[in-house]
């Protein structure tokens, strides 16, 4: 599907889309449990995929008026009776390759063709180091996997900046082992504030985990339960980004965003970073509602150590800012459903924008920039998707996006809601 977005304004009142990050964790957790229900979750093509490792684990997910109904496995995964397919979701794989190691036969697990290119390696060593068996069926660290136990617990020490959903993933795992699992960081831990989500997600069912000297820890012999059966899921950060960068960029007055309630999520960052920019914003945090307005916007310095997801939404927002925009700590961003680092430089750059790409720096140039529509890949990529379709809000001109499908991941509807707020937006087959 191509996305046409033309120059327009936006505003008016929308609510944001529910955690993708929160909905995965609530899945697996009430798999992990004997059920439970999760409401306002996520229903898209990755939180399904989520769905799809906890049915074969032996759980049952009923949909039932917008909620997930989960019947849990209880702590004691089945070995699938088929292979895990987990689309192009990246979190499934991850959490639920921990999984299959408390199962005591095999799993294999695969993906669609960009997800068997990213790095699983850190997290197969670490189930190996724990007694279970982790092999990469091409020898390189990347799906297929074979993936099997039983694990019942211990210590794995794993790099920190490759990926936080390894140490989510065991910390989910070791919570129904006998021993528990520790969790030492080999190097600086990047994208932290994921593991504190799903620190603060396990605490909602009644599991505890906690940072240690140099790593985490999880207990072992712990049950999955919330707290009246039920967990609700909270606003996306990541997805509201696209939706404050529009305001700040395309408000005639202001756009006024509900489902801004304060959690764990780092991406929350975006309020403070389009508000440093110059935008008007007003986070009412009590009330989960934030007002965003048009402004006169400059380039700033942002480090996504710990917010990878919000690179394609600062680039954007740098390539209509006047000055320069530097993205730094941002090289584990290349290894995401595509190399966002580059995607986001040469898609820009397609657009008029004037952007130098390092290793682990973006630097847009938006004081040389004149945006200016044009035909432009998503890359498969629905975060790629929706920072360029918020870029070509103040494009001249119309700038078309190939793969617009793939909003489907993260933000279903995405171009719905832009056109609801008088974007000047149209999608072909």
């Amino acid at each position: 599907m191509d996305a046409h977005i033309s120059r327009s304004t936006v505003g008016g009142r929308t609510r944001a889309p529910p955690s993708k990050s929160y909905t995965h964790r609530a899945i697996l957790a009430a798999g992990y449990a004997d059920g439970a229900l999760v409401r306002d979750p996520l229903d898209s093509a990755d939180t399904r995929a989520t769905i799809r490792a906890v049915e074969l684990y032996g759980g049952e997910v009923t949909e039932r008026d917008g909620d997930f109904e989960v019947e849990g496995f209880d702590g004691r995964p089945e070995v699938p009776a088929d292979v895990l397919d987990c689309a192009n979701s990246g979190t499934t794989m991850r959490l639920t390759t921990a999984t299959a190691a408390l199962a005591d036969g095999l799993t294999v697990l695969t993906g669609d063709g960009s997800l068997r290119s990213r790095p699983q390696g850190p997290l197969l060593d670490a189930i190996e180091q724990l007694g279970g068996r982790a092999d990469s069926t091409r020898g390189n660290g990347q799906a297929p996997l074979v993936v099997g136990g039983h694990v019942d617990g211990g210590r794995a020490s794993i790099p920190g900046d490759v990926s936080s959903q390894f140490v989510t993933a065991l910390l989910m795992a070791g919570a129904v082992t006998e021993e528990g699992i520790t969790v030492e960081l080999e190097t600086e831990l990047k994208s932290a504030p994921y593991v504190h989500i799903t620190v603060e997600l396990l605490e909602d069912f009644g599991v505890d985990a906690h940072e240690t000297d140099g790593g985490y820890r999880v207990d072992g012999g712990q049950s999955y339960g919330p707290t009246d059966g039920e967990y609700r899921v909270p606003g996306d950060f990541s997805s509201m980004s696209y939706l404050f960068a529009a305001g700040a960029l395309a408000a005639e007055d202001e756009l006024v965003v509900d489902g801004a309630v304060p959690s764990a999520q780092g991406d929350s960052a975006i309020v403070g970073i389009v508000d440093e920019m110059g935008a008007t914003v007003d986070w009412d945090q009590e009330n989960g509602v934030a007002t965003v307005g048009r402004g006169d916007l400059s380039g700033v310095t942002v480090g996504v150590a710990d917010t990878p997801d919000l690179l394609p939404t600062i680039a954007s927002l740098g390539a209509a800012a006047d000055g320069t925009t530097r993205i730094t700590d941002c090289e584990h961003v290349r290894y995401k459903e595509t190399d966002r680092v580059s995607a986001m430089a040469e898609e820009l750059g397609e657009m008029g924008a004037t952007v130098e790409e390092f290793e682990d720096e973006l630097v847009i140039h938006g004081g040389e920039t004149t945006l200016t529509g044009a035909e432009v890949d998503g890359r498969g990529d629905h975060r790629i998707v929706m920072a360029l379709a918020v870029a070509g809000l103040v494009a001249e001109g119309t700038t078309t996006i190939e793969g617009g499908e793939h909003v489907d991941v993260s933000f279903p509807g995405f171009f719905d809601v832009l056109s609801e707020l008088g974007a000047d937006v149209a999608t072909f087959e």
